[in-house]
């Protein structure tokens, strides 16, 4: 059963104080540079936040950009000094947090990130030590915007896959609705008030931000159709040619999982070593080359259908899903202004369609 509380816009600080106490908080921040963006941040007393939608999804929350997934250094074996034993550390440690002010698409990002890393052959201890630890507080889309296609791909502006609370913003301040037991837990806690009075003003904003959405296409077919243009390379030649290979259509997706291990130092030394896993780019040239100098995906056409084949057929085979959020982050920092939508409808035949889905073709120029 859901639990329902208000949070009043002018006792938004107050509350992420209350959460503070227990946990991490992190909150959308705006910064300002040679262009503006919007990150999350630990909060703290005092600190300027947002509720506007972060420029970067905030995945690290579960799978840093870089992580340690263990240290190892060589030392004397106590019970003979002429030999050395390696000791190696690889304690896991997972802070408490909780994300606020997240969208529906990005927390959509997390229920794909669960299935491999939770749900596939081996389970990954440190992804699930956080995931354990997270609570996720979205906060609905009061409108679609020009780059996101989240209701393409099985989501919405009030979608409450991989959110444990959702806030909608309503007259005066939010309705906060429960999604998981943990969730619940969470608003009973607090000293928010009861808000199921205002469940009305809740459906009727949710109402007008699914009105405000484009048609959708219908991508049952997609799979099966992206699998049939696998071996068509002119298809990928000529939606790749304005590709730099530069990765921030994955750098800034909620869903890409893609990553790389280094280790550094040398466990001789008194610092001893330690392995990294840091987020990987498959539009890298780099990222299939092998140690013999051999790579599979030497053409920039052959990464881009390596990602879209598995965003939308390969993933739905083993998961039943999509790897994908329609986020739009692609497209908008996409530098060449590739539309990942409107290779979608390409492959799937339906060219016509792209003004009207509000798609630019780089083949056409319509």
């Amino acid at each position: 059963m859901n639990c329902y509380r208000f949070l009043a816009k002018d006792a938004l600080s107050a509350f992420l104080a209350f959460l503070a106490e227990r946990e991490r908080v992190l909150v959308p921040v705006e910064k300002n540079g040679a262009r503006s963006s919007v990150v999350f941040e630990e909060w703290h007393e005092g600190l300027p936040f947002t509720m506007l939608k972060s420029t970067v999804p905030p995945k690290a929350a579960v799978l840093p950009q870089c992580e340690v997934l263990f240290t190892c250094r060589r030392v004397p074996d106590e019970g003979d000094q002429n030999r050395h034993v390696m000791v190696l550390d690889d304690t896991l440690t997972a802070q408490p947090t909780v994300i606020v002010a997240t969208r529906p698409c990005d927390a959509r990002g997390f229920a794909v990130l669960d299935r491999p890393y939770l749900n596939g052959l081996y389970q990954d201890p440190y992804y699930a030590a956080r995931r354990k630890e997270l609570t996720v507080l979205t906060l609905t889309c009061p409108t679609g915007c020009e780059s996101c296609f989240c209701h393409w791909v099985g989501g919405g502006p009030s979608s409450p896959e991989g959110s444990d609370v959702l806030l909608t913003e309503i007259e005066g301040g939010y309705l906060c609705q429960s999604v998981t037991e943990k969730g619940r837990s969470l608003l009973e806690r607090s000293a928010l008030p009861d808000g199921e009075d205002r469940l009305a003003s809740m459906q009727e904003a949710r109402k007008k931000a699914y009105q405000s959405l484009g048609r959708a296409p219908d991508l049952k077919t997609a799979p099966q159709r992206i699998s049939e243009r696998f071996s068509d390379l002119d298809f990928w030649n000529r939606w790749t040619e304005a590709c730099i290979s530069c990765g921030a259509c994955t750098y800034f997706c909620p869903t890409c999982y893609c990553f790389t291990i280094t280790d550094e130092g040398d466990p001789a030394h008194a610092e001893g070593g330690r392995r990294l896993r840091s987020w990987d780019n498959c539009m890298s040239s780099l990222f299939t080359r092998e140690a013999s100098g051999h790579n599979p995906r030497r053409k920039k056409a052959e990464r881009m259908r390596n990602r879209i084949s598995h965003k939308y057929a390969t993933y739905p085979e083993n998961w039943g899903v999509f790897s994908c959020s329609g986020c739009g982050r692609c497209v908008s920092n996409c530098p060449t202004g590739i539309d990942i939508r409107a290779i979608l409808l390409s492959a799937l035949g339906k060219e016509e369609d792209m003004i009207s889905h509000g798609t630019q073709s780089k083949e056409t120029g319509q």
